[in-house]
């Protein structure tokens, strides 16, 4: 049941911001003298627990460098932890500016899997996002998509219905557990695409 709210709920990386720097993941595999493909490995699958926080930033380093079967020293955590933030720090500046725009017509808030001390760091380099009507982390609300947690998540903290949504994520899988909770969904490619899909979806003015 919609309460006839706007709310475009939108998704960070590859939307508003960018993928990981290209070359990143080799960089940090050479800090601790692992074949890339090893440590990419080793990344990416201990890396849900992180983002929905049931694992701090030192207990997703360690257990990635104990998959490497390497040393984890505190200085090594910590060097690969920042390494891991600034490369996931840049931002679409033509997006940035859409986004802040549709603030004039409908409800705008955010959507991101990013662990908690990335979301600090992100926050802090981009504080506009502080002006969104809200703004969801996985690491903050210990919950990430595709799980369906994370969609209810917004819609009760906004005290809105699924309805009043329309999620826009690179990734279609998100998208697709976010319409099976009730919400609209886009999956995103381009900006000129996503703005003619939003004017549609849009009241009349």
């Amino acid at each position: 049941m919609s309460t006839d709210r706007r709310i475009v709920l939108f998704d960070l990386f590859g939307v508003i911001a960018r993928h990981q720097r290209p070359g990143a993941l080799a960089q940090m595999a050479a800090r601790c003298n692992a074949p890339a493909d090893a440590f990419a490995e080793a990344y990416w699958t201990c890396r849900p627990p992180y983002d929905a926080a049931q694992w701090s930033a030192p207990e997703y380093w360690t257990a990635v460098l104990r998959w490497l079967s390497r040393s984890a020293d505190a200085d090594t955590i910590e060097e690969l932890r920042l390494a891991d933030i600034h490369s996931w720090s840049r931002v679409d500046k033509r997006m940035v500016a859409y986004v802040r725009s549709l603030r004039n017509v409908a409800e705008v808030a955010l959507l991101s899997n990013i662990p908690a001390d990335h979301a600090d760091a992100f926050l802090t380099a981009q504080p506009w996002l502080r002006n969104l009507d809200y703004t969801a982390f996985s690491g903050k609300i210990h919950a990430a998509k595709p799980n369906p947690a994370a969609f209810h998540h917004c819609a009760v903290a906004m005290q809105a219905a699924p309805a009043d949504f329309l999620f826009v994520d690179d990734r279609e899988e998100n998208v697709r557990a976010a319409q099976a909770t009730g919400m609209n969904g886009h999956v995103f490619t381009r900006l000129d695409e996503l703005t003619a899909i939003i004017d549609t979806w849009l009241p009349p003015r």
